[in-house]
């Protein structure tokens, strides 16, 4: 089944515990605080995978997560870290995270990190001073971090073929590389985009066949809204044209149906160079036909081909190299730097109702790997925030005692520090 379009869900792995221990042995004096850091968090990442060529594999597994760290041990021992888990991808995969795309991933082997792991929290050896020679503290793991993607994919092709159903297009991909397409004598025998190689010479190139498109394509009709996305990045078209007609239309009205198609949907499709075929010109009558529709044409060369018999194919490639070796590289996404940085405030408080919220990554992280079971970790985090000003801010929004304050998934009491002493 070929899927174009995904939606998946990615989570970093959690970071581990760290480690609250004391060393005591019989013959060791002074032993200290010896508990280690938990290990890291795994981080998930997008590879191109040149063998890969639909995004099917997410369409019943959209959720994805990294191994998490283990938690640290005495004597000093960080936990294992957690494993990396890598997504693999076919070439020409774009990746928007809320609606923006942050990558474009074409290039076999090129990584994309998705969601960082999360950070391993201290062990109370970590925590030593001159003036606390044993802590009784150690901080929790962080949360790995995640993110919703949604993943499509434009088929990095050099030549794309486009025209009506039953134009030949199949047959044509078939005769001039190793691909099997399916072949019918029915129109819409293509229902998925199919790639293959074409080897003329010393050179080569890749083909996409691309679905048959009707009139009014560009707005959901047919299969070609589905897949005119994967020519988009192709950068010539053989655009063929079956000399009989179709659906009631000469080879020239079909012509300019498919272009008028192209256009509505993309006025760059119009910009690529268009190598255009007349086929089966095996058949009765086709060379009168096709010098009828050449003669519309006027100064565009109509190449007569026969998929079948072979006929025209040599001077049809041969256009196609020339045509290549004129065209622009495939318009692909770059990121651009940023010239301004938008510096995001280390907190800010927003009032909910009767509830005083404070966000911001650097306090949710603290609070998140907090040890609310150690009274030392409380006062340590406490302190922190006096020093942050998160308890001035408060008081500036009109907090009182009693009070309720959110950080992240946790709620607090206000308990306002009583006034020191002079």
């Amino acid at each position: 089944m070929f899927t174009d379009k995904a939606h998946i869900i990615v989570s970093g792995g959690h970071g581990g515990d760290g480690c609250l221990s004391f060393r005591r042995e019989k013959y060791v004096e002074m032993g200290g605080p010896d508990g280690g850091n938990g290990g890291r968090g795994g981080d998930v990442w997008l590879e191109v995978d040149p063998h890969k060529t639909t995004l099917a594999d997410f369409a019943y597994r959209p959720h994805f997560k990294a191994g998490s760290a283990l938690s640290g041990h005495s004597a000093n021992k960080t936990g294992r870290s957690g494993e990396d888990l890598v997504i693999r991808l076919p070439p020409g995969t774009m990746v928007y995270r809320e609606g923006k795309l942050v990558c474009d991933l074409k290039n076999p082997g090129e990584r994309f990190l998705a969601a960082h792991g999360g950070r391993g929290g201290r062990g109370n050896a970590s925590f030593k001073t001159s003036t606390n020679t044993a802590p009784r503290i150690a901080e929790k793991g962080e949360t790995g971090e995640s993110a919703e993607l949604d993943l499509e994919l434009k088929l990095l092709a050099d030549v794309g073929l486009v025209g009506f159903p039953n134009a030949g297009k199949s047959t044509l991909l078939s005769r001039i590389t190793k691909a099997h397409p399916k072949i019918a004598d029915y129109p819409f025998t293509t229902l998925s985009p199919n790639l293959g190689v074409a080897h003329v010479g010393e050179r080569s190139f890749v083909v996409a066949d691309i679905p048959g498109l009707i009139e009014g394509a560009h707005q959901g009709k047919g299969l070609g809204d589905e897949f005119l996305r994967h020519v988009e990045r192709t950068r010539v078209l053989i655009h063929l044209v079956d000399v009989s007609g179709w659906d009631g239309k000469s080879a020239y009205q079909n012509f300019c149906a498919v272009n008028k198609e192209l256009g509505a949907y993309s006025e760059r499709l119009l910009q690529k160079p268009q190598v255009v075929a007349a086929t089966k010109m095996d058949l009765t009558d086709a060379e009168k036909k096709r010098t009828v529709f050449a003669r519309r044409l006027k100064k565009t060369r109509v190449h007569a081909i026969s998929a079948v018999t072979g006929l025209g194919l040599a001077p049809l490639l041969a256009a196609v190299l020339k045509a290549l070796d004129k065209a622009p590289d495939a318009d692909l996404f770059v990121p651009a730097p940023s010239a301004l940085y938008r510096l995001e405030p280390d907190f800010w408080v927003e009032k909910e109702g009767e509830l005083f919220r404070v966000r911001g990554k650097g306090v949710e992280r603290l609070v998140a790997m907090t040890n609310f079971d150690q009274d030392e970790a409380i006062a340590r985090l406490q302190k922190i925030f006096r020093k942050m000003g998160v308890e001035k801010t408060l008081e500036q929004k009109g907090i009182a005692a009693g009070d309720l304050v959110a950080i992240g998934d946790y709620e607090f009491t206000y308990k306002p520090e009583p006034p020191r002493r002079r």
